[in-house]
């Protein structure tokens, strides 16, 4: 299943096998290792179980948000914001860092954007035709996450596109060179200073705009924190969510009893996305130890990295009943898919809003589909877990 690593001591999430079998090498883990650790990349502990991954998320004294992907490359001297404020800022830079970005997440904000994002849905279960089977990932979950954030930040629509290739260089070009890492970051770092030069010479009503002209304290934000801050958006606002729409769509076609429960009982969405989010949360945050801390009754040295797998977390037992199973109609589910402590995802309405509509929207128009060969799903490579290809077939009516 996972073939011959073993993942206590020599584990790499760079190794397509990793997030193919996550689940169950997490379990395998807890069970028998719950602190791994492997050599690369320098040095990198994961730890699974909930109560060490909340309790090196909370704790700021020990562990920095400096570097929050682990690579070949490693952060340093980014500090007090880091690359992309908020999630790589520590305190207390990180309190000025992410109040800036609330206005555009709170949740009224965010709900005036669903006209558009059902829009976007359904423009793109159009596109699909009549088709036998479709990629649930390439055909519809990739494009919802780039045009939304597009629109929020005033780029092009035609950009969104390119968004993918910015966010395969970033999360999952992990294990290349530093070289080859520095020269993508350059190519999407041009991109982002061409956007924000368009920006200040002619402003307009969108986020960009918004933060170019945002003060705190009587002094304007600078252009370095705003450049990291759209990086931010765009990156993590992206494969996060799109990860998670694929999840869910993965979850459906494999569980048909699960997804003829949801188109039977639509009113159950909300608590169905909560749980889908919960049982297959995409995302593990990185931080960097700098002051020796024992975890698991681990020594964690100075400038090692630690990968905080949150989807860890949440299958659990000692934090969830029946925690490996999905059940959509759960009412207790405080999961930590958004992550835990001060860098609680910033986005979160956001990203609930784009997957409950992109669910809802692709189980009304297509009631029944499975998988069309589950040998040909693949997943993602690197800290954010999705399906990268998910070929589903359709159930037609006559």
């Amino acid at each position: 299943m996972t073939g011959t690593r073993d993942w206590a001591t020599d584990f790499d999430h760079a190794d397509p096998a990793y997030n193919a079998n996550a689940h169950a090498i997490w379990a395998d883990l807890r069970g028998r290792c719950p602190v791994a650790h492997s050599s690369a990349y320098g040095g990198t502990w994961l730890p699974v179980r909930h109560d060490d991954v909340r309790a090196i998320a909370y704790d700021t004294d020990h562990f920095s948000s400096e570097g929050v992907v682990v690579s070949t490359t490693k952060a340093e001297g980014t500090a007090p914001y880091g690359g992309a404020p908020p999630i790589t800022a520590d305190p207390p830079a990180h309190h000025d860092a992410r109040r800036i970005l609330l206005p555009a997440f709170a949740p009224k904000v965010v709900a005036a954007l669903e006209p558009g994002v059902r829009a976007l849905c359904r423009g793109l279960l159009d596109r699909m035709g009549d088709a036998s089977v479709v990629d649930g990932a390439v055909d519809y979950a990739q494009h919802i996450p780039p045009h939304v954030i597009a629109g929020m930040l005033g780029f092009p629509q035609a950009d969104a596109e390119r968004f993918r290739g910015f966010v395969h260089d970033v999360l999952e070009g992990i294990d290349r060179t530093p070289e080859d890492r520095e020269a993508a970051f350059l190519h999407l770092d041009a991109y982002l200073r061409d956007q924000i030069d368009e920006h200040l010479a002619r402003p307009r009503e969108d986020l960009t705009s918004q933060l170019l002209a945002t003060e705190v304290d009587g002094v304007p934000v600078s252009r370095q924190q705003v450049h990291g801050t759209i990086l931010l958006l765009l990156i993590a606002g992206i494969d996060t969510t799109w990860s998670g729409i694929g999840s869910a769509l993965w979850h459906l076609a494999a569980h048909p009893a699960d997804l003829a429960r949801l188109v039977a009982e639509p009113a159950l969405i909300d608590r169905a996305i909560e749980e889908l989010l919960r049982a297959y949360a995409p995302v593990t945050m990185a931080r960097i130890v700098k002051q020796e801390a024992v975890v698991g009754g681990c020594t964690m040295k100075p400038r090692d990295w630690v990968l905080l797998p949150f989807p860890a977390a949440n299958r659990d037992p000692a934090a969830f009943e029946r925690a490996d199973e999905v059940i959509l109609d759960r009412a207790e589910n405080r999961h930590a898919a958004f992550g835990l402590g001060i860098h609680r995802c910033v986005g979160s309405n956001l990203a609930r809003l784009e997957m409950k509509v992109a669910v809802q929207e692709f189980v009304a128009r297509f009631p029944e589909f499975v998988l069309a060969d589950p040998s040909a799903v693949t997943w993602s490579v690197g800290q954010v877990r999705g399906p990268r290809r998910l070929p589903i077939r359709i159930a037609r009516r006559a």
